[in-house]
């Protein structure tokens, strides 16, 4: 059983699904054209000059060209890599240690009131 499986990417994406022999991972076949640079546009709130969706869109085809090279790579027989070491969830006992008072804490701080340090406001209406 592989960990990859079929890849859902935008419905604005043209594209044809494949499945590479000895490898469960689905490349996509993708047609780059103004009316998906729009649509990706549109979905992340931007707005472009139609120079802009030019370089966009090469930019795009040589980010695509780059990925497909991977398509040269033999992978049959070579588990997925799921972490990048085998450390798994490294935890610790929680221990009571000791701690600064109060005081001694909100004396070193630029504001403070009796119980709180006190920050400019940055979020404003």
């Amino acid at each position: 059983m592989s960990f990859f499986g079929p890849i859902t990417i935008f419905t604005g994406f043209l594209h044809k699904s494949r499945r590479l022999e000895g490898n469960s991972l689905f490349l996509l076949d993708m047609e780059l054209t103004v009316e998906l640079i729009d649509n990706l546009a549109n979905l992340s709130r931007l707005r472009f000059t139609d120079q802009e969706k030019l370089e966009i869109k090469n930019d795009l085809e040589r980010m695509i060209a780059f990925v497909e090279q991977l398509k040269e790579v033999d992978t049959t027989g070579v588990e997925p890599l799921l972490h990048m070491t085998d450390a798994m969830n490294a935890f610790r006992e929680d221990e009571v240690k000791g701690s600064m008072q109060k005081e001694t804490a909100l004396a070193n701080a630029p504001l403070a009131d009796d119980n709180y340090f006190m920050v400019p406001k940055v979020i404003k209406k």
